[in-house]
């Protein structure tokens, strides 16, 4: 039982012999691949978090970059709904003197077509009022010149007028 709790000089030469020749091999040719694998892996990772540092700016700047153009596009908006609300009223404005000055043309227009129509009116009536005067003044003079003497006296009347003025 001793001899397995201590172990025997000869095995321990074997195994520290077998140790070195295993840890010659192992440096000799696993070692340094082992080695190049790691600082790859870490060159690679430090790789990647600088990429993801550099995205990281580049995802801040373009968000900076679409806040700009949004504010950009905002005011751009705001422009163009002002330009646009100002050419409505300058059109309604157009649109309303228009609409009075052809207004008022059209009332000139129709006064001086009743003016017209008018004076054509009172002329028809005093053309029918001085026929229809000579008219009744004829038949008056005929009925109160049916007789002779009358004729005489109305002429020498008028005659006498003559004289005085």
């Amino acid at each position: 039982m001793k001899e397995l709790i201590q172990p025997a000089l000869g095995l321990i030469v074997w195994t520290g012999t077998a140790f070195l020749i295993l840890l010659f091999l192992l440096r000799k040719f696993a070692w340094k691949p082992i080695l190049d694998a790691v600082n790859t892996r870490e060159q690679n990772i430090n790789d990647a978090l600088a990429s993801a540092d550099k995205a990281r700016a580049e995802i801040a700047n373009l968000t900076q970059e679409n806040e700009k153009l949004l504010a950009e596009a905002r005011l751009e908006k705001d422009r163009i709904l002002a330009d646009a609300k100002k050419t409505k009223d300058a059109i309604i404005a157009e649109a309303k003197s228009t609409a009075d000055a052809e207004g008022k043309r059209i009332i000139e227009s129709a006064r001086a077509v009743i003016e017209n129509e008018k004076q054509a009116a009172l002329t028809e009536v005093k053309n029918m009022v001085a026929t229809l005067s000579i008219d009744i003044a004829e038949k008056v003079l005929r009925k109160e010149f049916e007789q002779k003497s009358a004729q005489e006296a109305f002429v020498k009347q008028h005659i006498d007028d003559i004289k005085l003025n």
